[in-house]
């Protein structure tokens, strides 16, 4: 693994040395294999971006590169440069969340600034073929921002008040949040609308596909 970028412009300047190259010549480099499919490897993209830009907080509840308070996302993208899917951000607190605001909430955190990364995602495309977009740095603009406090405020309120298991993929106009689990077996704790304690799916909060689009659209151009 790369040594961790000391700069935002150093961390670009290897962004934009990936650009254009294919999963497969960036694996062999890495020294990692290219799986068939992604469907069982949903985080091996996001690995072999990581190796080679440097990025050391692994699974740690921080940003990607905390040194520069940078966080890395890839984005799927189909040929018309449109993303393919919503984009997982982080995992959503189902219990302890009394006193917590948008202002220190770990989401905030990870979104204030995002190096964004478009890689070609449609399926017919061999893993190994597809090939790495150009990197972008952003940071929510005010109106973007109120958007998502708006949403995370909206949801956040919902699972203080027990209503979990009624956060639909439909809640939360740029920001959703979706069971984030292996398997339905994996439970975990939250509360029910009496306040009881309740077992239920891990949840993650995901970036609606539209504002991503959104995002590389108005900020690529």
């Amino acid at each position: 693994m790369k040594t961790t970028p000391a700069s935002e412009s150093e961390l670009l300047e290897r962004a934009r040395s990936i650009a254009g190259v294919s999963f497969g010549e960036l694996a062999e480099q890495a020294n990692m294999k290219v799986p068939e499919n992604l469907k069982r490897d949903k985080g091996w993209v996001g690995q072999l971006l990581e190796w080679h830009l440097g990025a050391a907080a692994g699974s740690k509840p921080v940003q990607d590169f905390p040194e520069i308070g940078v966080e890395l996302k890839s984005i799927p993208v189909g040929y018309n440069g449109k993303p393919l899917e919503s984009t997982f951000v982080c995992v959503a607190p189902l219990t302890g969340i009394t006193g917590l605001t948008w202002e220190t909430s770990h989401i905030r955190n990870k979104l204030s600034r995002v190096l964004w990364l478009p890689v070609e995602g449609e399926r017919e495309i061999p893993v190994a073929e597809r090939r790495v977009g150009s990197p972008l740095i952003w940071s929510p603009s005010e109106e973007e921002e109120t958007l998502l406090r708006n949403d995370w405020e909206e949801l956040m309120d919902l699972i203080a008040l027990g209503g979990v298991n009624q956060i639909t993929a439909r809640s939360g106009e740029v920001l959703q949040i979706r069971p984030k689990a292996a398997n339905s077996r994996a439970k975990t704790e939250a509360y029910g609308a009496s306040g009881q304690p309740i077992k239920t799916l891990p949840r993650g909060f995901y970036l609606r596909a539209k504002f991503t689009s959104y995002i590389l659209d108005t900020y690529f151009a």
